[in-house]
């Protein structure tokens, strides 16, 4: 199953991806960012920005398309980035410069990490937990935060690397070399090292407003997403040379590739819909009626 967060109607829906029908809708709370699924659970992100931040993870059944009772985070505010890992929910507190681990198992918060920097909207995780990236928009910086029983007392390491302009959208190579940065502010792509944590390249994609960022699975290809003109970009990995540059509608932002690397879902959130593109052809081949504002999404396997 696919699930796409519909923004402006606060809801999360549920689509067969094989018909591209919803199978239904469930509430998804104030502001709904980001969503990430842990066994049958969904977890999102209810961000409210700097007007009115919020400060809760919706949680819904998805079986059952039924919401339960929200996690509340306070004092801290603005969640927005979620993922999942051994099935803990890591999630970034932007208003209140933080990351933190939830262990639905137990229902408890287990760690909260100060990071120190401005707007931490975005984060990955690594395989084995023991590493974590996140996008700091404000401060230009990329945050590496490691496992180290030999750091202070929290045992994490944080290293942060300057990249461009507004960095937001990001993702990590599948070998696990690179991580690719898509600055918002100024329309480029910031490459680091892993091995050095530093920039080693820096690419002009031509973005207005690039939103998200997201290696295939084989790791040849790097797709962005510009919110500001509506383009769906694809770079090729070893060339870092531009490849396709495929108009969706006015503005796309969220990004979803299955496993199996076929297609990729594009949330075109202002034209209420998600473009389907074949990653072979670099087609659209099709559109997912979704309600208001479509953006975050999770793919939930078969069994």
């Amino acid at each position: 199953m696919l699930l796409v967060l519909e923004k402006d109607d606060r809801a999360l829906a549920v689509v067969d991806p094989a018909t591209r029908a919803v199978l239904g809708r469930a509430p998804a709370g104030e502001d709904p960012h980001e969503v990430a699924v842990s066994g049958n659970l969904a977890f999102i992100s209810n961000y409210g920005a700097f007007s009115h931040p919020h400060h809760t993870l919706s949680i819904v059944d998805v079986a059952a398309r039924r919401a339960l009772t929200p996690l509340d985070l306070s004092p801290m505010l603005a969640p927005h980035g979620l993922a999942v890992d051994k099935a803990k929910v890591y999630f970034t507190a932007e208003g209140s410069k933080v990351i933190g681990c939830y262990d639905p198992g137990r229902q408890k918060i287990e760690w909260i990490l100060g990071t120190g920097q401005n707007r931490t909207h975005m984060l990955v995780v690594t395989p084995d937990a023991r590493t974590i990236f996140a996008a700091n928009i404000s401060s230009d910086s990329i945050s590496v935060f490691e496992r180290d029983p030999k750091a202070d007392a929290s045992g994490w390491r944080q290293t942060a690397i300057p990249v461009g302009k507004g960095p937001e959208g990001f993702d990590v190579s599948p070998d696990g070399k690179e991580l690719w940065a898509a600055n918002s502010a100024d329309g480029s792509v910031s490459i680091i090292d892993l091995a050095s944590k530093k920039v080693t390249g820096s690419l002009d994609v031509h973005t207005k407003r690039s939103n998200r960022l997201k290696f295939t699975p084989d790791g040849k290809t790097v797709l962005i997403s510009d919110l500001g003109t509506g383009d769906l970009v694809a770079v090729d990995a070893a060339s870092r040379a531009e490849v396709h540059r495929l108009n969706l509608g006015r503005g796309c932002a969220g990004i979803l590739i299955p496993p199996d690397g076929s297609v990729a879902y594009v949330a075109v959130s202002p034209d209420n819909n998600v473009a389907v593109i074949d990653l072979k052809t670099f087609n659209i081949t099709g559109r997912i009626a979704t309600g208001r504002g479509p953006d975050g999404m999770a793919w939930i396997p078969g069994q």
